[in-house]
């Protein structure tokens, strides 16, 4: 194409000059026999005042340039890559505290731009960024004891502004193979808020699964008022039923093979447990003593404080498609802070808790304790691998070739 426009912009001086239409008539037919294009577009070309070189579109000045991309980047990395619309509250609130925390370094301008950039610009200018780092259900026969008729199912009408309904779930860390025992996180999603807890514990003992419920619970700044697992036997049973009874907390449970009616705590494993920790077998001590060091600390606080939620606010089926509004994404912090129904008390001490935290640090300590968490598992792997190693076994026979190509088997004493 650009060979033919340099072609055409030398026959277009010839084509000005031709005194005759038929020398016009031969520069015409000596560039359509060559280029093979159409006589009627090759003549609008050619007598077009607009110059044959291409331009480039459009007069606009470029406001995000290098500077704001680069800062946007490292924002963006800071909170564990989030999508435009969720990143650019944050940036209205966050750009300024990470300037004092000297995580950043860019001047004014750029700070005023990182607070104006929109959500569909934020995903255009890191769509590099997320192209670089692009880098069998099984069912068995169910078994209703009574306690199940005792707990009632709850499938969906959940009220979004009331806190304290918290959703349940158990994420297993069984690796490859569901054999003997391993570690399982007890993961907390509260309704309204999206605020989340974990606690991971060894086996799925009815025990030690409402003692990390109960530990989880501890953790969180409200009072529960509902729990609500899926049909997992760790929950259905009676220690915990007992617990919720004594603590004055609505039990409810999910219908079976209704993955939808736990659906707040499904999309939290999927994005604080599994993309943090991954699908690995842990089944030592030492590993899940890391994994609560994690859950108790620097992960709930970010996840909390520093990870925007969206919630859904209008869902609308038109034919056969469906239509979902949400809302402006806000943190479980900020939300719990707007809530009238959440004592000043509690929101004064989370207020000093949030001032007191830095992003960038907490993103870097879950980033090196994740790392620790890895080299643990290492560690065990390589243990296995050299206590399984094969030993050499004495061979009970030879071979031995005759001159008539048979084979006889001679045995060594």
């Amino acid at each position: 194409m650009n060979a033919r426009g340099q072609y055409l912009k030398v026959l277009q001086e010839k084509y000005f000059m031709a005194k005759s239409r038929k020398e016009k008539s031969l520069i015409l037919d000596e560039y359509c026999g060559n280029t093979h294009q159409n006589r009627k577009y090759v003549i609008r070309k050619l007598g077009s005042p607009i110059s044959l070189v291409p331009r480039r579109r459009g007069g606009k000045e470029v406001v995000y340039d290098g500077h704001v991309k680069a800062a946007l980047a490292k924002v963006w990395d800071i909170f564990d890559c989030p999508c435009g619309q969720r990143l650019a509250p944050l940036l209205k609130t966050e750009v300024d505290r990470l300037r004092q925390l000297e995580e950043i370094f860019v001047s004014n301008d750029v700070a005023e731009k990182l607070k104006k950039i929109s959500p569909r610009t934020i995903d255009r200018a890191l769509k590099h960024q997320r192209q670089v780092l692009h880098l069998n259900r099984k069912y068995r026969r169910k078994r209703n004891p009574l306690i199940y008729q005792k707990i009632p199912v709850k499938a969906g009408g959940w009220d979004r502004t009331l806190p304290g309904q918290v959703q349940v779930d158990l994420v297993e860390h069984c690796g490859q193979s569901a054999s003997g025992l391993y570690g399982n996180t007890v993961s907390c999603a509260e309704v309204a808020f999206g605020w989340w807890e974990g606690e991971v514990v060894l086996g799925s003992g009815q025990e030690s699964s409402c003692d990390a419920l109960d530990r989880a619970r501890k953790r969180m700044p409200f009072r529960w008022i509902h729990a609500h697992p899926d049909n997992d036997s760790s929950f259905i049973n009676w220690h915990l039923l007992s617990y919720c009874e004594a603590e004055g907390i609505q039990f409810s449970r999910s219908r079976p093979y209704k993955k939808n009616d736990n659906n707040f705590v499904e999309q939290k494993n999927s994005t604080h447990v599994r993309a943090v920790i991954g699908h690995l077998r842990y089944d030592t001590e030492k590993e899940l003593e890391a994994i609560n060091d994690l859950y108790r600390n620097e992960l709930r606080l970010y996840k909390n404080f520093f990870q925007p939620v969206m919630k859904l606010k209008e869902k609308i089926r038109d034919k056969g498609k469906v239509h979902r509004k949400y809302d402006t994404p806000k943190t479980p912090y900020q939300r719990l802070m707007e809530s009238e129904r959440i004592p000043e008390e509690t929101k004064k001490k989370l207020t000093e808790l949030y001032q007191s935290l830095n992003p960038a640090e907490l993103k870097r300590k879950i980033d090196e304790k994740v790392h620790r968490l890895f080299k643990v598992y290492e560690e065990k792997e390589r243990r296995k691998e050299a206590s399984l190693s094969k030993k050499q076994t004495p061979r009970l026979g030879t071979k031995s070739y005759l001159s008539n190509g048979t084979t006889t088997l001679t045995s060594v004493t």
